[in-house]
């Protein structure tokens, strides 16, 4: 049994938030020797998916986003010897990112603090592990 994390979590979507937590949770990583696991949720609520046009647009962006993931994962990961992987779902973020926290076994979830918050809050009352806001 390993003292300290194993594995971190991550919420990650693109915004400047999830990449400050993005940041911090690699270091901690580094740190604990732990495994990060990046979760992306393609959030459902999405209006794009209001239309049949939109709902390909919107799957082909998150496609390519999680691509991107991959390959920031190799970019900086790979050279601080981190192990990773990328998780991508679909549905309600806050329960996404705990569920994915739960299949993996995660010590910790990290998320960026956003203006809005809804999934912070969520994840702050709803989670099973500790979760870590980074500004």
């Amino acid at each position: 049994m390993k003292d300290g994390l194993a594995v971190i979590v991550v919420g990650v979507d693109g915004s400047q938030a999830s990449l400050n937590a993005f940041a911090w949770s690699a270091g901690m990583a580094r740190r604990e020797n732990a495994r990060l696991v990046l979760v992306y949720v393609e959030p459902l609520a999405n209006p794009a998916y209001w239309t049949g046009v939109g709902v390909a647009g919107a799957r082909e962006a998150a496609v390519a986003y999680v691509d991107e993931l991959h390959l920031d994962g190799t970019r900086y990961l790979d050279p601080i010897g981190v192990p990773w992987e990328v998780v991508h779902i679909s549905g309600d973020p806050a329960r996404g990112i705990e569920a994915a926290a739960e299949q993996v076994g995660a010590d910790c979830i990290v998320v960026g603090r956003s203006r809005h918050g809804r999934v912070t809050r969520n994840l702050i009352s709803d989670a099973a592990r500790p979760v870590v806001v980074v500004p």
